[in-house]
């Protein structure tokens, strides 16, 4: 019995791991978790162009010249 409670205080977090895994699953809130990583990485990506404009215009250039 020792043993047994050894593995589940080792492996504690990845057993609540899993459960909030298969809760998130079966509650389909990946998807809003998607929509969200989507909308913040849009956010930054506005943002690094916002303050690095003309970096980005000659980055665009070269890349259109290329093709």
């Amino acid at each position: 019995m020792d043993d047994f409670e050894k593995f589940v205080m080792k492996y504690m977090g990845a057993f609540i791991g899993v459960a909030v895994a298969i809760l998130i699953l079966a509650t389909r809130m990946y998807v809003l978790i998607i929509w969200l990583l989507v909308i913040v990485a849009g956010a930054f990506v506005g943002n690094y162009i916002q303050k690095n404009r003309e970096e980005v215009k000659d980055k665009l250039r070269n890349l259109i010249d290329k093709m």
